[in-house]
């Protein structure tokens, strides 16, 4: 997923609460704490990434098929604007926690109104639907910060272990996604868009339960923080580097910040223009050979991941059901539905002689790429090939317009101003896989930067400008998106496809140009 779900934000937090006297251990010496927070931030990206697979398509889906038949550049901006006001609201939500609530029950408001937020969507009337993206946009401001915040603060005794925690927890992250995209987006397009909207809403209810009934777990972890004292505050002052490194370091992460608006514009087309080509313009009925290869393929990565999540749930089960049991029954009840539906799916898909791929399906393939090749780039930046961050952030930007370039190229004989076409399923397969290895250069980079240049009194608002960089991308991703019958209209698919192939590598070509005084103006930063 992208970097904006990076558990790093972590870093946003500048209050350090002990974990408590809980000493349960789970796996490595971590507490089951992370566990539970593991499998809360699962559900909620479930619902989240599940309702975000539909939501282009249902506005842009026929009324004789459910939908609500809106025009493709209408269902894109409005698109753009909820994915922007997502990643905006969450420093408010910071802020509310820090001076109100505390993490733990901003957690638990948000998912509440985000469960409402699905459920209301599942009606699909425009009131409704409209007043439930309102509820995902505030109930998210208020989750998102403070889980990961809340995750940071089970190692104020042993910061050492705090890198394998968010790697654990960026990989519950992607499950999440993963599971919500191929479920609620097949659901949604094979059953019913309600049903669709309406898995998400229950899986949200799940997580938001398993994380109320696991208090016995945190001890002080999540409850309000304590405002620094004045000594803390003038000792912190004391310890910053010299007014110019640190004016030098502000500006790095300001120009980092601007060149991720870039990134993410262009990324961000996977859940608008790259699913209405893969709605519209790719070939996903199949037959024979390549419909059984592809049923064994789905089922292979539906299924291990699973078992996987399974083993990981029976662990904390053996460990916490005497202190937690109502916390575990969700949690179980959850897992039972989600090996029911998927038990259902397959039979459903393998009884039939042919089938054709949901346009959502490809969404999940940046999650399944993600899992699969991340541990590789870990190794790599460990090695003597590790970069600076404006040479990886070039890279990304390079990458995101080769995967591009190949949608262009894929699309090439699509006529000038065609609503539908039937090119191979490859094109799209080999962007998300560009998108990835872009992503995961730019993804473990930016907000670990942000940490690392920003003085303690400031890592709040430098968190702030990092997000407010987000909101311009999604929605500028969406704006630009909601062009794609215009410029086919006028030029092609591929001419559309191609803008997002040169601005991203142009913004590279600049970030590398870049390089040199962005390094300097680090002042040793690695």
């Amino acid at each position: 997923m992208s970097e904006k779900d990076h558990p790093l934000s972590d870093h946003v937090s500048k209050h350090n609460i002990p974990y408590g006297e809980n000493t349960l251990t789970v796996e490595k010496g971590h507490p089951p704490g992370l566990f539970v927070l593991f499998f809360t931030e699962m559900w909620e990206r479930f619902s989240y990434y599940g309702m975000r697979a539909l939501f282009v398509l249902f506005l842009t889906s026929s009324l004789a098929k459910g939908g609500w038949g809106w025009e493709r550049d209408e269902a894109l901006h409005l698109y753009g604007i909820y994915t922007a006001l997502v990643y905006l609201t969450p420093i408010i939500g910071g802020l509310i926690a820090d001076k109100f609530l505390g993490y733990r029950n901003a957690i638990i408001l948000g998912a509440l109104l985000m469960t409402l937020g699905h459920a209301s969507m599942a009606f699909e009337t425009e009131i409704l639907f409209y007043a439930g993206l309102g509820l995902l946009i505030i109930g998210n401001g208020l989750f998102k910060p403070n889980i990961s915040s809340m995750v940071g603060q089970l190692y104020t005794k042993n910061p050492e272990k705090k890198d394998a925690a968010y790697t654990i927890f960026y990989m519950g992250i992607n499950s999440g996604a993963f599971l919500g995209i191929l479920l609620c987006g097949y659901i949604g397009e094979k059953v019913g868009w309600s049903y669709g909207f309406g898995l998400a809403g229950i899986f949200m209810f799940f997580g938001m339960m398993q994380f109320l009934f696991s208090k016995n777990l945190f001890g002080d972890n999540g409850l309000k923080p304590k405002k620094a004292t004045e000594a803390e505050t003038a000792k912190a002052r004391s310890e910053e580097a010299p007014a110019n490194v640190v004016r030098d370091r502000i500006i790095v992460i300001s120009v980092l910040a601007f060149f991720t608006i870039f990134f993410w514009m262009a990324f961000e087309q996977a859940g608008g223009s790259m699913t209405i080509f893969a709605n519209d313009y790719t070939n996903r009925l199949l037959e024979g050979n390549s419909a059984n290869i592809f049923k064994w393929v789905n089922s292979i990565l539906v299924v291990v991941p699973m078992l996987i999540l399974t083993g990981v749930l029976w662990n904390l089960f053996t460990k916490t059901f005497k202190t937690i049991p109502f916390s575990n029954f969700f949690l179980g009840i959850s897992f039972l539905i989600i090996w029911g539906i998927i038990i259902w799916m397959l039979q459903r898909e393998f009884a039939a002689d042919a089938t054709e791929v949901p346009a959502s399906w490809f969404q999940i393939l940046n999650s399944f790429f993600i899992i699969s090749l991340a541990p590789v780039f870990s190794k790599l930046w460990e090695t003597k090939y590790n970069p600076s961050a404006p040479v990886k952030f070039a890279l990304g930007l390079f990458l995101l317009g080769i995967g591009f370039g190949i949608l262009a190229y894929g699309g090439m004989s699509i006529e000038k101003g065609a609503q539908t076409a039937s090119v191979g399923m490859v094109w799209l397969i080999l962007a998300y896989l560009f998108h990835t290895l872009g992503e995961l250069c730019v993804s473990p980079v930016g907000l670990s930067y942000v940490s690392k240049l920003s003085p303690a009194r400031l890592v709040g608002l430098m968190f702030g400008i990092w997000f407010v960089a987000n909101f311009f991308a999604n929605y500028l991703g969406g704006l630009t998106g909601s062009f794609i019958d215009r410029i086919s209209a006028e030029y092609s698919i591929s001419g559309f496809f191609l803008i997002f192939t040169f601005v991203p590598i142009l913004a590279g070509l600049i970030m590398l140009a870049l390089n040199g005084t962005l390094k300097k103006k680090m002042h040793g930063i690695e």
